[in-house]
């Protein structure tokens, strides 16, 4: 259910600005949008798991605010977030 140490990492590394970034935007919207995608997966067998599901939104929530930070900073790298997520259609 939780995002694992490797595949952490493995997002860190793709989306980071510069060596040893984990605080960008990109980086942390790729994070939450893994764990949002594994707990899609959780609520197709858990349908009644009202707890994670407030976590879900919460975190839904958080990625939309950070893609409205990105996309007022700059338009070009939110909108190859968006792309490279497959967030949009």
């Amino acid at each position: 259910m939780s995002i694992t140490i490797e595949r952490k990492a493995e997002l860190i590394k793709k989306f980071a600005q510069t060596k040893g970034d984990t605080g960008s935007p990109e980086v942390q919207v790729a994070i939450l949008t893994e764990r949002i995608s594994n707990l899609t997966e959780h609520f197709k067998t858990h349908k009644k798991d009202n707890h994670s599901r407030r976590g879900l939104l919460k975190m839904v929530s958080q990625r939309r605010r950070l893609l409205d930070y990105l996309k007022g900073e700059n338009i070009a790298r939110y909108q190859a977030l968006i792309k490279e997520l497959g967030l949009r259609r």
